[in-house]
């Protein structure tokens, strides 16, 4: 009996044409190749979600929650800026800060058991501070192209804008550990941010650069890994920024007599001026087109600048967005930091913030006469160390 297929030559009566028919076990052969196909089918149509699922990435903390607003203190804060961040906080796992930038004094903070805690990985907002140091350094300015590999070059407004981790990378090798960590603290990460806060938690920053299997000096200037940094610490040096580069002890009044006699209180001059327009650019970039743009779609009648991150860590997932409204009558800066689960990203913050400034618009904060000073030269300070 042959493989091939049996030509039947005897013809039919109702037709001429040919009939083509197979033998058994050709029949046979062609059934057990069709139900192999079917099962390598099968197993590839199985396989590949599994394969993707693998790295889906699992959280274990909600990010939602109630009452977080419990206990903080609010006999000294500004009432119109409190009940705007509750609002636009609304159930989400997070803490919102609100700083006079001229001042240093905490105008509101919601959920202060999570603001003044130990912090957590500053994700993409710790790229201000590498900005920042490689500026200082001359190493860049907003317009110079950096190389990221073949073909492909940003600068630092476009990197900025959109948070782009190689360019940071880059950044953070060229400068090395120790630059990236002097100026780190000296825009407050590693320390105390407020003058006298009860509570309140240091943060850290680590005495060496985290090992290279783990990313390293480059790691550390994208997403911040090996840093813990507190709402506060980014609170003050957002603050620096907007105010021309006075990094001042950030002060939380708890009452109205201490609204009253209120003294603002200077760390330290940074100098930053000259090279804080070539930052904001960025940050103005985020807010318009960049990672923040969510903002947006709530609030658009002042200026904001700002910077989103977003990472997890063990589990929890964090998003950050610092910015400062620069308006006419003065600024305010706003730190968000939420944690949680995969609703939690930066540009979520930037969504909050969004409606928070909308609130405070909507209340007339943003209007001469609301207390909000113009200038540090409006300002009494005295230059102390807690």
């Amino acid at each position: 009996m042959s493989w091939a297929a049996h030509i039947n030559t005897h013809t039919p009566t109702k037709s001429n044409s040919k009939k083509v028919s197979e033998t058994p076990r050709t029949r046979r052969r062609i059934h057990h190749l069709a139900k192999s196909r079917a099962t390598n089918l099968t197993r590839v149509s199985t396989t590949a979600p599994h394969r993707r699922h693998r790295y889906y990435e699992r959280f274990h903390m909600s990010s939602f929650a109630e009452d977080i607003a419990a206990g903080d203190i609010t006999a000294g804060e500004d009432a119109v800026v409190r009940q705007a961040a509750i609002d636009a906080l609304g159930n989400m796992n997070g803490t919102i800060v609100a700083i006079e930038p001229t001042s240093g004094r905490v105008l509101a903070m919601v959920n202060q058991k999570l603001a003044l805690a130990s912090g957590a990985q500053p994700c993409s907002t710790i790229k201000l501070s590498v900005a920042l140091a490689a500026l200082s350094e001359g190493l860049v300015s907003k317009e110079t192209e950096v190389s990221l590999g073949s073909r492909y070059h940003m600068n630092l407004t476009e990197a900025l804008a959109h948070s782009n981790n190689a360019y940071f990378e880059t950044l953070g090798r060229k400068l090395g550990f120790e630059k990236v960590a002097y100026y780190a603290h000296e825009y407050g990460l590693g320390e105390l941010a407020g003058y006298d806060i009860p509570g309140e938690q240091i943060g850290e920053y680590p005495d060496a650069a985290i090992p290279e299997k783990l990313g390293g000096v480059g790691k550390m200037c994208s997403y911040g890994e090996g840093v813990s940094m507190t709402p506060l610490q980014l609170g003050a040096m957002v603050s620096a920024i907007a105010n021309g580069g006075t990094l001042y002890y950030l002060q939380h009044p708890t009452t109205p007599q201490e609204v009253a006699s209120f003294q603002p209180r200077v760390k330290r001059q940074l100098d930053i001026a000259p090279i804080i327009p070539e930052l904001s650019d960025g940050m103005l970039g985020a807010v318009h087109y960049g990672t923040a743009r969510s903002l947006r779609v709530n609030f658009n009648e002042e200026e904001i600048l700002g910077k989103t991150g977003t990472c997890s860590h063990e589990g929890t997932r964090y998003g950050w967005f610092a910015s400062y409204a620069n308006t006419s009558v003065g600024r305010v800066v706003v730190v968000i930091f939420l944690q949680g689960g995969r609703p939690t990203f930066g540009p979520k913050a930037a969504e909050i913030a969004g409606r928070m400034y909308r609130n405070m618009y909507d209340h007339n904060f943003f209007v001469a006469g609301h207390g909000t000073p113009s200038d540090t030269a409006t300002v009494n300070t005295v230059s102390t160390i807690p």
